[in-house]
């Protein structure tokens, strides 16, 4: 259910349209979707990917984040139990897969998509007594990817990464915003390489950041030994 409201917040929210009227319809043909139409993964299986009344595709993206979705609350749930943090990495996971997604149709990180995460991040900072790590993650992250946005011009780094990275930040705490950050890098390029390679995309043509600070930040929530092992390594092979 969860999933399937991100579906409409994909879709609809930098389209400027509202998230709540009018109700769900094909985007085909713009018929309005009845109770069966809308039941999440089921319907789309049941209808074999075809609207009900145009017959024309649903993409299979629409149960792919329901899906993935129902897996993330399911993980939480095993991880963290009925906690704070189980509600944590639910709200931070269903904002991370929005800004993803939207990134990756419209290379757009959203001003209302980080404020949101923000305000949440914060609130859930100060009830669970960590707010100062919370606020050095956030400044650690941003001025990261502040200081390459300003060395470039903006021309290797959008400003609403910035925010996305800080919004980040405020969630994972430091010092895990800096492995996390540097994660983000490492994934973008190991990411992109291949798909230069392939000339799915000319080497001049953007490819969006966000969706790599995503995938690591998910990372960084659910198996941060992941992300910390290498970097404590590397770090203790520099120290000693």
């Amino acid at each position: 259910m969860f999933g399937s409201f991100l579906n409409v917040v994909i879709y609809r929210l930098p389209r400027g349209m509202s998230l709540a009227f009018p109700g769900s319809r094909c985007t085909s043909c713009g018929h309005p979707l009845n109770a069966l139409d809308n039941i999440p993964l089921l319907s789309w299986l049941a209808l074999r990917g075809r609207c009900r009344y145009c017959g024309s595709t649903i993409s299979a993206r629409y149960p792919l984040i329901e899906a993935l979705t129902a897996a993330m609350f399911a993980i939480a749930a095993l991880e963290f139990g009925w906690t704070l943090s189980f509600a944590s990495a639910c709200l931070f996971g269903m904002v991370l897969l929005a800004i993803a997604f939207i990134d990756l149709d419209h290379l757009l990180v959203l001003d209302v998509t980080t404020i949101t995460g923000a305000l949440l991040g914060l609130v859930i900072a100060v009830a669970s007594h960590r707010l100062g790590t919370s606020l050095e993650g956030a400044a650690c992250a941003g001025a990261i990817l502040g200081a390459i946005y300003l060395l470039t011009r903006g021309t290797g780094m959008g400003l609403g990464d910035v925010k996305l990275a800080a919004m980040i930040g405020l969630f994972v705490g430091y010092p895990a915003a800096l492995w996390t950050t540097a994660a983000a890098f490492i994934i973008g390029a190991l990411l992109a390489i291949p798909v230069l390679l392939s000339r799915s995309r000319r080497q001049r043509d953007a490819l969006p950041f966000g969706p790599f600070l995503v995938i690591a930040a998910v990372l960084a929530t659910f198996a941060p030994l992941v992300l910390s092992a290498p970097y404590e390594a590397y770090r203790s092979l520099f120290a000693g």
